[in-house]
């Protein structure tokens, strides 16, 4: 009990200090009047001006203290209610544009993981069946040449060939499609950002599958007519996992990352198009709840992944 008290705290003190810091910065790098007011937050000499100045300050609270504000904001936030837009004027709250954008990024999110997987265990187990013959080699110069390649890079070639040569799958997506036609125009996104990661995963899953495939209990097997087959995914897989679980949770992040790319490239209207321009207009309200969003789902994934590790050894709790 000890053990997850103290994860569910360090989770808790890690949330509260990111929306702390990204608060302090947003207030302090923008002028939150100027993205409400325009040209008119400056304006404070002309008294029509100066009316707006004061009437916007009271409304959004900016005449109080920036701990005092910040208090504020996260009770709301706790609660559901993340502000309106400074940006636009009049537009739906932030919560509203949460609310729309959110399930396409967190699909997206979804298909990139479960791909990388899938692509990434097979391709472990049959690089390792053949480690240091040309085939392994072969395979881990793809590794290295699709971790090298710059994800805006690899969604334009996927666009170009799978999209607009081949006309396999749709170059953008529509929101107003069926669930299924949305799902595979998510695809090319999704596999733009699965492949990097699944050359991660391949390639620490295949230097633990060879270190463990020389284990005692391996030979052991082997000597007693075990096949290779069942040697691989009975013996071998599951005591090489935990560089791949461990990845597979910070690696969380930069998928992240990439679905800003991925997004851009394929017409997405998720949280990373929603964030790159909220970022370019200054709306730091918009900012704050995507920055928090991606950070809870950062520490929820974290926490699946202490609980994986706790399941394939529970030694961790102790």
């Amino acid at each position: 009990m000890n053990y997850w008290m103290q994860r569910l705290g360090m989770a808790v003190l890690l949330l509260f200090a990111v929306s702390a810091l990204t608060f302090g910065a947003m207030n302090t790098l923008g002028d939150p009047l100027f993205n409400i007011l325009g040209p008119a937050a400056d304006d404070r000499d002309n008294p029509e001006s100066l009316k707006q100045i004061e009437a916007a300050e009271a409304e959004f609270h900016l005449d109080k203290p920036l701990p005092e504000r910040y208090v504020r904001w996260l009770g709301d936030f706790v609660t559901g209610d993340m502000g309106p837009q400074f940006s636009k004027t009049g537009e739906p709250p932030v919560t509203d544009l949460i609310k729309e954008r959110l399930p396409r990024s967190v699909m997206l999110l979804v298909m990139a993981q479960l791909l990388a997987t899938m692509i990434a265990i097979p391709w472990s187990l049959w690089s390792a069946s053949k480690a240091n013959r040309p085939a392994d080699k072969i395979s881990t110069f793809s590794t290295f040449l699709i971790i090298a390649l710059p994800n805006f890079a690899l969604g334009v070639i996927l666009k170009y060939v799978f999209a607009i040569k081949l006309s396999w799958f749709p170059q953008t997506f529509n929101a107003t499609d069926p669930f299924l036609s949305r799902v595979w125009q998510m695809f090319l996104p999704a596999l733009t950002i699965a492949l990097p990661a699944a050359a991660v995963y391949q390639r620490l899953l295949r230097t633990d599958l060879i270190t463990t495939l020389q284990e005692d209990f391996i030979l052991m097997a082997r000597s007693k007519g075990v096949s290779k087959n069942s040697v691989l995914f009975r013996h071998a897989l599951r005591p090489s996992l935990f560089s791949f679980v461990t990845v597979f949770g910070i690696n969380t992040g930069a998928l992240i990352g990439g679905s800003l790319i991925a997004e851009t490239i394929f017409r997405v209207p998720g949280l990373g198009s929603a964030i790159v321009e909220a970022v370019a207009t200054e709306d730091f309200p918009v900012v704050l709840a995507i920055v928090m969003i991606i950070a809870t789902a950062f520490v929820l994934v974290n926490v699946v992944v202490d609980v994986v590790y706790s399941i394939i050894d529970p030694r961790v709790r102790r």
